[in-house]
């Protein structure tokens, strides 16, 4: 999952960030609204979490500003030292799904995220499952008939994203986007060594799936016994 991170302190985004990016996030974060707007417009967001006193103006313009298409932002998180009623009140009424308060617990954070995740219409499914393969994208658990499949973050990354589009390509810049921050260098083999470990442990795991390859295009995963 891809989040986008609006805090100007830069100790406190960066700590966050990293706490996030440790739990299987890919973290863009920003410290204005203008450099928000810029990654919105380039990046697909799960979700953003947002604080309202930015040097630039108030976060809570994010909340109904249109992005990238005409689409409408992604689901937020306010996180903030505004922690009058009357504020908490105009931010959710604005359009955020939830409020949390500064000081707070990083722990605290992740289960609020991952709460607005879950909630229906705020992206995709939460169970994701083909052949014997099932993935939960809240727990981040990857399973062959319940069974736990031990997967690096970008390989999870990689899985999610591809059994999200069964049966379709995905574009390498797709998964590049889903895998890197807007400011990570990609090397040029970082996604196949990605795609190839994620194929010899489902593989080893016996999943009954198998990852294609597009050559020059992309991949797609489909059922060992689904024609190609």
């Amino acid at each position: 999952m891809r989040i986008l991170l609006v805090e100007d302190h830069e100790a406190l985004r960066s700590m966050t960030a990293a706490y996030l990016a440790e739990r299987g996030f890919v973290v863009d974060d920003v410290g204005s609204v203008e450099a928000a707007r810029a990654a919105l417009d380039i990046g697909v967001y799960d979700a953003m979490i947002l604080d309202l006193g930015l040097p630039d103006g108030d976060g809570r313009s994010l909340l109904t500003a249109r992005v990238r298409g005409g689409a409408p932002p992604p689901p937020a998180l306010i996180l903030t030292a505004r922690d009058a009623l009357s504020d908490r009140i105009e931010g959710l009424n604005a359009g955020a799904d939830d409020y949390l308060v500064k000081p707070f617990d990083l722990d605290e954070l992740q289960a609020r995220l991952r709460a607005v995740l879950r909630r229906p219409g705020t992206r995709g499914e939460v169970a994701l499952g083909l052949g014997r393969l099932t993935f939960d994208t809240i727990s981040r658990e990857a399973k062959v008939e319940g069974r736990a499949v031990n997967l690096r973050r970008r390989e999870t990354l990689v899985l999610e994203t591809l059994l999200a589009a069964r049966g379709r390509i995905v574009v390498r810049d797709v998964l590049e986007e889903r895998l890197y921050g807007y400011d990570q260098m990609v090397t040029p083999n970082a996604l196949e060594a990605a795609v190839s470990r994620l194929r010899k442990a489902l593989d080893e795991a016996g999943a009954g799936v198998r990852i294609e390859v597009r050559r020059g295009i992309g991949y797609v995963l489909r059922a060992e016994d689904e024609p190609s």
